[in-house]
């Protein structure tokens, strides 16, 4: 017997006396059988050795086996002692433009007042044109806005090291970078890890090596930031290996995924500690723009598990338009989206409870330019702003309509609208477009076409604002809350 078989043979007689407690002596066969593959399975995991495979039918027959894997499946997981957690979530559309150096983020991030969650979404950062939609997208814009939201949430990092990292963040904003090539930059240390999977281990590898894997193997470890340009075949899936420079251990905020579809891009952020408790990341598209299928319009959903709650954001750009009618066409989005969003399952587990679409999850944030007009004219849309009645004007928001006639959200929530229309403003401007000469060939009637919507419970409210950045067409809308992780 060669000396790697003896170790083994030692490792497995040792944990083979740790769960004696497990393995009385009047237990049957069946379930000696059963534990002695599972310790053998456990040794030679990872080695060149040879697959050893089990038969889940043989561990469910047995009632207790059963009641142990349901338990472990339902217990928390020892976690954090934090019950509760902020959330920033951003919507922006930024016109086609893409962002110049000396943009800060700062007020968009509303970074004086820290969360522990980002979600940001964008629309429209690139233009919408031919080239994009059909040919190739370009993911440079992307890449630029990831570096100058790593500047503003890690800025003191930034500012004390103004080493490598503080140069790269500075020269992304004038080379053509590969969005996954950014992404690699703003990763956390040590090589820490997503985790594909947060169920019992035992779990993962009772059923499934290829479908629940603890921790990811190394064949799982794809880029988790692509755009469609760049996705070298990853499909549903996103990367769940972060690894930065050592330099980086002062960060504070680690990116946890970025994905980018002709104009719509959603990128989301997570404190450093806090890394370790998110897991079950996925991402699907749904184009719903051109032919109903091409991506200038439709959304990105990206599904993620935080300690024991599961999480979907939906960040979409729906049909624009404001003559009669075109509100249906939202409301069709909005259902298709629903419909065909589809999240890849990588937890194979009978006990599973992973879901897998969109009103599955246990919390759903919904964002973006919703484009929902309001059925007024411009003329009268622009008295009533004069005189400041908003909820004059809200009560003709095609959104607010179309939810109370039950057509579309039914049963979600969005916060109490205290701020003026978000569309349509002149460009480096506080000016509705169409209120000067120049710009009324450009007019649109001013609506709130930039909202934030919410489903299910857990969720409180801590403010829902726009901002005045002068950036694009579009101002800004936020939303922050507060989450309660599941009893």
């Amino acid at each position: 017997m060669d000396s790697d078989a003896i170790t083994i043979f030692l490792k497995v007689f040792d944990e083979n006396r740790a769960v004696s407690d497990m393995t009385l002596e009047n237990q049957d066969q069946n379930k000696k059988s059963f534990l002695r593959k599972l310790l053998l399975q456990k040794e030679v995991r990872g080695r060149k050795a040879e697959e050893v495979s089990f038969d889940s039918s043989e561990a469910l027959s047995d009632p207790s086996l059963k009641s142990l894997f349901s338990h472990q499946l339902s217990s928390p997981m020892p976690n954090s002692q934090v019950q509760s957690f902020r959330v920033f979530v951003a919507t922006w559309n930024v016109g086609g433009k893409s962002p110049h150096s000396g943009l800060n983020l700062d007020d968009f991030l509303q970074v004086q007042d820290e969360s522990d969650i980002y979600v940001l979404g964008f629309q429209e950062i690139v233009p919408l044109n031919a080239g994009n939609v059909l040919v190739a997208e370009d993911s440079e814009p992307a890449a630029k806005w990831l570096a100058l939201i790593n500047q503003s949430l890690n800025r003191s990092y930034s500012v004390a090291s103004r080493g490598s990292k503080s140069l790269l963040c500075s020269s992304l904003l004038f080379q053509k970078p590969s969005l996954k090539k950014v992404c690699k930059s703003f990763r956390t240390e040590s090589r820490r890890r997503l985790k594909t999977c947060n169920c019992s281990p035992i779990l993962e590898r009772k059923f499934s090596r290829d479908c629940c894997v603890w921790p990811p193997s190394t064949n799982m470890t794809e880029d988790y930031c692509s755009s469609e340009e760049d996705e070298d075949g990853l499909g549903n899936y996103v990367s769940l290996e972060i690894s930065t420079p050592a330099s980086a251990n002062q960060m504070k905020y680690s990116l946890i995924t970025g994905k980018q579809m002709v104009g719509i891009f959603v990128t989301v952020w997570a404190r450093k500690e806090l890394v370790q408790y998110v897991s079950h990341l996925r991402i699907s598209n749904v184009g719903r723009g051109i032919l109903g299928c091409l991506g200038n319009k439709g959304c990105i959903s990206v599904s993620m598990s935080f300690h024991q709650t599961s999480f979907c954001f939906v960040c979409s750009h729906l049909a624009s338009g404001e003559r009669e009618g075109d509100e249906l066409r939202r409301n069709l989005d909005v259902i298709e989206i629903i419909k065909n969003t589809q999240f890849s399952r990588i937890c194979k587990s009978p006990c599973s409870r992973i879901p897998e679409k969109i009103m599955e999850h246990d919390r759903v944030i919904w964002l973006g330019d919703l484009n929902y007009r309001i059925d007024l004219s411009y003329s009268e849309t622009r008295r009533l702003l004069e005189q400041y009645k908003w909820d004059t004007l809200l009560d003709k928001d095609q959104l607010k309509i179309q939810r109370e006639a039950g057509r579309v959200f039914r049963g979600w929530k969005e916060g109490k609208i205290y701020f003026a229309p978000t569309y349509k403003y002149s460009y480096n401007s506080d000016i509705y477009a169409g209120e000067t000469i120049e710009t009324q060939k450009k007019r649109r009637t001013p609506a709130w076409c930039d909202r934030i919507l919410w489903y299910g419970d857990g969720i409180r409210q801590l403010s829902y604002v726009r901002g005045e950045s002068r950036f694009s067409d579009h101002r800004p809308v936020f939303l922050n809350f507060k989450g309660k992780e599941n009893e």
